[in-house]
């Protein structure tokens, strides 16, 4: 619900909010459920489940929380200043530090070194990436890039990072996300806005939702080849427990392509559906304003003067 919110924060009241993420939690849970329980999917760090379904739906949700008025927003309340951005810095600092740990947190005891290894190198190679993008397009680091691109990697290797057994291949996945996010920040936005009046307030589809995909079909690679990544038979089968019915390793990974497939369809549906019910459930005035919401709160900024 937080990657949702990013598309759509702003541009919604708080009732309009409760009722998205009550029916979001509804169509998550039983989209991972058919996933893993049906078609024996593995997403151990969530790019396709978390990040993908959080990205799509909200995107799909967005079109029915006063788009055009949010595109044409004259005040510009919907941009960061330095203090924002500052403060965003260190949530950044703290989303790269402890991603590993997210990745890893639901993996097996036998494969959560090797989750939080090919993290760490995945998400230090989008950094790197991500701000050797911004410096070739606009020759200086753009904050935007800096504080989310950065993080692509984590989103990208999610689904594949109990997997993967060569560092060089989770770096070029690293790297791959930071250049595809950082690319959708400073060109894809304003593209979508312009040609498809898409307005993304946080910029959720250049760093969950592209990645997310991103990791989903790297993941889907990786399943067909996973025989060559487990010295056990019994570990192999623990991560994919349909290979126990006789699946091979080359039809799991057509079905982790499926459950892409699925993912990103009831995502869009159920988004749509969803943004439609809570977009009548409430209205907002002034987008991008937190007074209507808190009209109890004191904004009022008394200035003293001093000698």
């Amino acid at each position: 619900m937080l990657i949702t919110l990013g598309a759509v924060l702003g541009k919604h009241s708080l009732s309009q909010l409760w009722v998205l993420a009550t029916l979001e939690i509804v169509f998550y849970t039983f989209n991972e459920a058919f996933c893993v329980l049906k078609l024996g999917a593995n997403d151990i760090g969530g790019s396709m489940f978390i990040h993908s379904f959080g990205a799509y739906f909200g995107l799909a949700a967005t079109y029915f929380f006063s788009y055009k008025k949010a595109i044409e927003d004259v005040r510009g309340r919907c941009e960061g200043d330095y203090t924002s951005q500052l403060v965003a810095m260190v949530g950044t600092i703290f989303l790269f530090m402890f991603w590993p740990s997210f990745n890893g947190a639901l993996a097996a005891d036998f494969a959560q070194q090797r989750v939080v290894f090919n993290t760490v190198l995945s998400i230090t190679s989008s950094c790197i990436s991500a701000c050797a993008i911004s410096r070739l397009f606009l020759q200086r680091l753009d904050m935007e890039v800096v504080l989310n691109a950065t993080l692509a990697g984590g989103v990208a290797i999610g689904t594949s990072a109990d997997i993967i057994i060569s560092p060089g291949t989770s770096m070029i996945v690293g790297a791959l996300a930071g250049i595809l996010s950082a690319v959708g920040f400073l060109k894809m936005s304003a593209f979508f806005k312009r040609e498809i009046n898409l307005h993304d307030t946080c910029g959720v589809h250049n760093l969950h939702g592209m990645p997310g995909v991103l990791g989903g079909i790297v993941g889907a690679v990786t399943a067909s080849m996973s025989d060559a990544s487990f010295t056990s038979e019994e570990y192999l089968q623990s991560t994919f427990p349909k290979l126990e019915e006789g699946r091979t390793t080359a039809e799991q990974g057509w079905y982790q392509m499926a459950a892409l497939g699925v993912t990103l369809g009831i995502s869009l549906i159920s988004g749509a559906i969803s943004g439609f019910i809570a977009s009548k459930c409430g209205s907002v005035e002034h987008l991008f304003d937190d007074k209507e919401h808190f009209a109890h709160a004191n904004y009022e900024i008394e200035v003293i003067e001093h000698d």
